[in-house]
Parts: C-alpha cells; sequence; structure tokens
C-alpha cells in the first residue's frame, strides 16, 4: 500500500516504513505527525485518485530529526567592474518515518 501526500509545496511518494527529508515542520523530536492532504491512495488494484483529496484518508508519521543540507552559495559577479556578492543558504528540513496509512 503506497499513498502521495503533499505537505512544503510538494508531494511524495510514500509507503509504511519509509524515511524522507520535508521541508521544516514545527515539531520536537519523537512527536507523532498527521498528514491529512492525500491526492492518491493505492492497495494493489485498488487505487483512489482524489478529486484533489481524497476523503478520510490519512498518513501518519513520527518525526525522526530536526536537520540542515548542504550549503547552496549564492555568487553575484560583474566581470571588470570591481563588483562581486557571495552569500550562502542552509535549508531547515524535517526528517520523517511513515507509520502508518488510512485510507
Amino acid at each position: 500500500m503506497y499513498a502521495v501526500i503533499k505537505t512544503g509545496g510538494k508531494q511524495y511518494r510514500v509507503e509504511e516504513g519509509d524515511t524522507l527529508r520535508v521541508e521544516k515542520i514545527e515539531a520536537g523530536t519523537g512527536e507523532s505527525l498527521e498528514f491529512d492532504q492525500v491526492l492518491l491512495v493505492a492497495d494493489g488494484d485498488n487505487i483512489r485518485i482524489g478529486q484533489p483529496l481524497v476523503e478520510g484518508a490519512k498518513v501518519r508519521a513520527e518525526v525522526v530529526d530536526q536537520l540542515r543540507g548542504d550549503k547552496v552559495r549564492i555568487i553575484k559577479f560583474r566581470r571588470r567592474k570591481n563588483s562581486r556578492r557571495q552569500q550562502g543558504h542552509r535549508q531547515w528540513y524535517t526528517s520523517v518515518r511513515i507509520t502508518g496509512i488510512e485510507a
């Protein structure tokens, strides 16, 4: 059984037991979450597609860790103008483990 959920402006295909990184969610380590924006639920040949969401479907998850991604360097450079700017950014992520899918 798998589902497609939407969180943080992105869509993820998840199965029970999967661990994935999503955009930061304000929750402590070990807390349980519930994703209610489920776009699709599939169990073998039985596939339910939402328009836009599947009614009554929920995906339960547990927060594993709060972490940061790799540094992204932003460099703006204008040749022959003695102009250069540098900036860096590290995005926060939440690592979650899927514990159950309810259709």
